[in-house]
């Protein structure tokens, strides 16, 4: 278990491991949180009238986004990282198996799927929460104006986070991305049904 930790104690401290979980996260936390405010919308505009069926397809969806972004980062980073191997192992001409380097990339190939499912569950969740309380402490369309609100919250904190980290102006690009998430509701508006 000490092993364990101070492995991912070491790759947390790399710069490059942290970047592309970054990325994972917050690129499948924008699509979590976007498909909660379409699902939101959605089902509130098509007549849903409890907040538990709200919440029990936003956790479908949940599941489905979570499993996706962590079995596909996993196969995505089990392939590159197998390539990277082997161009090292073909550079050093020397088998890599069981070193620390084979060890390190498979730490990292864990923390970026565990990073990329974590985010979409976040992208969703979040937003899914006034429908706890839909029916007692606000009304349907209560719950969903509130829910847009978290949905653009949530999105707006992932830009304000990605701008601090690029020297960005941290309002203008949690402005960008929260602007995403008020397209999709006034998207789903219009849409026929």
């Amino acid at each position: 278990m000490a092993s364990i930790r101070q492995l991912l104690r070491r790759l947390l401290g790399k710069e490059d491991v942290l970047a592309i979980s970054r990325r994972y996260f917050i690129s499948n936390g924008f699509d979590g949180t976007l498909t909660s405010i379409g699902i939101i919308v959605g089902a509130v505009l098509s007549g849903v009238s409890d907040g538990s069926t709200v919440i029990k397809i936003g956790l479908g969806a949940a599941v489905g986004l979570g499993t996706s972004a962590v079995w596909s980062v996993w196969e995505i980073e089990r392939a590159e990282t197998r390539a990277e191997i082997r161009r090292i192992e073909r550079a050093m001409l020397k088998d890599l198996d069981d070193t620390r380097v084979q060890r390190d990339q498979s730490g990292a190939r864990f923390v970026h799927a565990i990073m990329s499912g974590l985010g979409p569950l976040i992208g969703v969740l979040i937003p899914l929460t006034p429908f706890v309380v839909a029916g007692t402490v606000v009304t349907m369309a209560e719950a969903a104006l509130i829910a847009v609100g978290l949905g653009i919250g949530v999105l707006g904190a992932f830009g304000a986070y990605m701008g601090s980290i690029s020297g960005q102006r941290w309002y203008v690009a949690a402005a960008r991305m929260g602007l995403a998430g008020l397209v999709v509701a006034i998207l789903n508006l219009f849409l026929p049904g």
